[in-house]
């Protein structure tokens, strides 16, 4: 079964930023679905919520 959710290495290494920023923006996207109600995962982002937010990943991971 494959993981809902990016970790940090994931995304370090999706976006091909460093561990910081993955840790940083990790946090920022989480924050934005709590404020939504969402439950959240520390260190972790959903898949989805991830490429809808950033441009291009999608058609990228395609």
């Amino acid at each position: 079964m494959q993981s809902m959710y990016y970790g940090v290495d994931e995304v370090e290494q999706v976006l091909q930023i460093s561990k910081s920023k993955s840790y940083t923006l990790i946090r920022k996207l989480n924050e934005e679905l709590k404020q939504k109600g969402f439950i959240t995962i520390a260190g972790k982002i959903p898949k989805k919520y991830l490429e809808e937010r950033c441009y291009g990943l999608a058609e990228k991971e395609a």
